[in-house]
């Protein structure tokens, strides 16, 4: 009975904004066209960052540019932190001026022409530069607006809302993991160009397949001055009728909240820099034998399998809208025939290839892959089975992310003190990348959902700017600790390294657990 009630104050919720109420898997269907315009966004992105490093330091006679580490590692630290940054102005860029929908269009369009830019990079350095750039300011414009239609799909107080998000993260890593998985391996094994233009293609396919579904959105998105409907005024009275120390109170909540994230992001951006390196010398990656036949077929179920679960998810979305936005399913349609033929010819090529070496960027893989076949579960979990405070979950991300950085540890111990090169099972680093996914998953999808909930609707574009702030805070804070390894593995070891990384999330998380009564209360009824 609370099911069908819940339901039922979704679908009013649904109407009183004039959002299409068809429903997929129990939520709006508006809530998947978000899920795939978003999917290749991060495809694009994570296809091209999963390049850029690499690019930068092979040697010229490969078609890369020759820089060193230190060089290429300085212009990768400025760009992830920049992306990171523009949030904040593209959100307020919506809030005040062109809406989340105008804004998420003209985002998508510049990072589409940003990739078309970089596959220029034969022709002149100046168009790889031009390339980022556009990257940058694209990404300010599209990602913070994104995120603040999700959570305008369902009422505030929904239990769905939490669940909502963890769909809608599972289009993110769908996105970042074929982008990783099939950028990269044409980049490094085809062409550079090659590698950064299929990164825009699909991009291109994701700004179309939402332009043409805007109706179902209702009024959600328009332009903040946009007469429409007496509900938007209704909403605007709710805002300005909640007590300011209610607001007050929530604000404090969505700042610790906010600093708690870069606690877990400190640790868990390890994944490109620290854990790199440590799966490029340190770990077991050339396999014989029966072991490379193995990982020949685990490859291929990593390949095809996220593959088969985002066209199912695509399946139930085209049964229901297709009839309604007919150009919106023929573009998606179209890159999945794309990306199909993709996965089944790397898949072929690999299996003709006579020497098994795992590559360092295939670890990388392992947390958008356990977010795709975990996020269901998690969902499930929050909807039926238990529902904690925000603080809590947050909590429970911060120990998860310290146990992953434990195992490490563990594994690295039998590493000597000073040791440039060794072989460590890898079954160390995909433990390790187990825990950060589960922490990940208790922590961000989350954050984004309370973000949207605690803030005043006439900021939320701003405060999921602030969010991102914080992801670029600890992006920087994490490129600047991993760069210590050899220092703290030359004078102590790997093992107190990594134990050092675990430490600091851990306490994050027992101060969260402390205070997350006090924090709960000062929510004033939201969960």
């Amino acid at each position: 009975m609370n099911q069908e009630k819940e339901d039922q104050v979704l679908i009013n919720h649904l109407a009183t904004q004039g959002i299409d109420h068809k429903m997929v898997m129990g939520h709006p269907a508006s809530l998947f066209v978000l899920f795939f315009t978003e999917m290749w966004e991060r495809f694009s992105y994570y296809g091209m960052r999963a390049l850029l490093t690499v690019f930068l330091i092979t040697e010229i006679v490969k078609g890369g540019w020759g820089w060193t580490n230190a060089d290429a590692m300085q212009l990768y630290a400025w760009y992830t932190g920049l992306v990171y940054l523009t949030p904040l102005i593209g959100g307020m860029i919506a809030d005040k001026l062109t809406g989340y929908r105008k804004a998420i269009l003209l985002g998508a369009l510049t990072m589409t022409l940003g990739h078309l830019s970089m596959a220029f990079e034969t022709f002149g350095d100046h168009f790889f530069y031009l390339g980022l750039v556009l990257m940058i300011l694209g990404n300010g414009l599209f990602k913070p607006n994104i995120s603040s239609m999700v959570g305008q799909l369902y009422p505030d107080t929904s239990t769905k809302k939490d669940a909502g998000y963890t769909i809608f993260y599972m289009g993110i890593n769908a996105g970042a993991f074929l982008g990783m998985l099939l950028c990269g391996y044409i980049g490094e094994k085809i062409g550079w160009h090659y590698g950064f233009g299929l990164a825009g293609v699909f991009m291109f396919f994701g700004m179309l397949q939402f332009f043409f579904a805007q109706k179902i959105f209702g009024i959600i998105g328009e332009k903040p001055d946009t007469k429409h409907k007496p509900e938007e005024h209704v909403e605007k009275i709710t805002d300005e009728e909640t007590p300011k120390h209610v607001v007050r109170d929530r604000l404090i909540v969505a700042g610790v909240l906010m600093l708690a994230s870069v606690f877990f992001f400190f640790a868990f951006e390890q994944a490109g820099g620290s854990m790199s390196i440590f799966a490029k010398d340190y770990t077991q990656r050339v396999l014989e034998g029966s072991a490379g036949l193995t990982f020949k077929w685990v490859d291929a179920a990593l390949t095809i399998f996220p593959i088969i679960i985002v066209t199912w998810v695509l399946y139930g979305l085209s049964k229901k809208i297709a009839s309604a936005y007919p150009l919106t399913i023929m573009f998606t349609a179209l890159s999945f025939a794309i990306i199909w033929g993709l996965g089944i010819w790397k898949v072929y090529r690999e299996f003709s290839a006579e020497q098994t070496e795992v590559t360092v960027s295939w670890f990388q893989i392992l947390n958008s892959f356990f977010i795709i076949t975990l996020a269901s579960s998690f969902s499930k979990m929050w909807e039926r089975i238990w529902n904690p405070s925000g603080a809590v979950k947050f909590a429970m991300g911060l120990l998860l992310v310290g146990v992953g950085f434990v195992a490490l540890a563990f594994g690295a111990s039998s590493i000597p003190k000073g040791a440039t090169t060794a072989t460590v099972s890898m079954v160390w680093l995909i433990l390790a990348y187990f825990f950060h996914t589960t922490g990940e998953l208790c922590l961000s999808p989350v954050g984004l959902s309370y973000i949207s909930k605690l803030s005043p609707k006439k900021f939320v574009g701003l405060l999921f700017g602030l969010w991102f702030t914080a992801s670029a805070i600890a992006n920087f804070i994490a490129g600047m600790t991993g760069s210590y390894i050899d220092k703290i593995s030359e004078e102590y070891s790997m093992s107190i390294f990594f134990y050092i990384i675990a430490s600091i999330p851990i306490v994050a998380a027992l101060l969260l657990l402390v205070f997350s009564g006090k924090l709960r209360k000062m929510t004033h009824g939201i969960d």
